[in-house]
């Protein structure tokens, strides 16, 4: 599932982002939301959020 949907996030929900300085290369983090930053329903790029260890990103892929 994609990540560009607001409604398909939520805290604690297990996901794959591209960070800001990674977005060239499209390196993928793994980690556990904690925070939704984008107010929007959706975004092309992906919905940006807080992970539990601080790392904010854009979420690429939501994992089961």
């Amino acid at each position: 599932m994609t990540g560009s949907n607001r409604e398909s996030i939520k805290p604690g929900t297990h996901v794959l982002v591209v960070q800001k300085q990674d977005q060239r290369t499209e390196e993928l983090t793994e980690g556990i939301v904690k925070d939704i930053l984008t107010k929007s329903s959706n975004h092309p790029h992906g919905i940006k959020v807080r992970l539990v260890n601080g790392i904010v990103g854009r979420v690429k892929q939501v994992l089961s």
